[in-house]
């Protein structure tokens, strides 16, 4: 499903949220600490690709950085 700025775009529910989480450290530890950094960059990457809307991206960057 491709979400247009005139749409809602889907979002998880919280059991989502915690297999997203559970799946992203699992592919991190995989990654090493070695390649940690690259691993985020393009993942980051790909799944700007698929939200497909830089705005909407660069709102998710920031809300990112909120409270590090």
């Amino acid at each position: 499903m491709n979400a247009t700025p005139h749409t809602a775009a889907p979002t998880l529910d919280i059991a989502g949220l915690e297999t997203v989480y559970d799946a992203l450290a699992s592919a991190i530890d995989r990654a090493g600490p070695e390649h940690t950094e690259l691993f985020l960059v393009k993942l980051a990457l790909l799944n700007a690709q698929a939200l497909g809307c830089a705005e909407r991206f660069q709102q998710q960057l920031d809300a990112a950085l909120l409270d590090l």
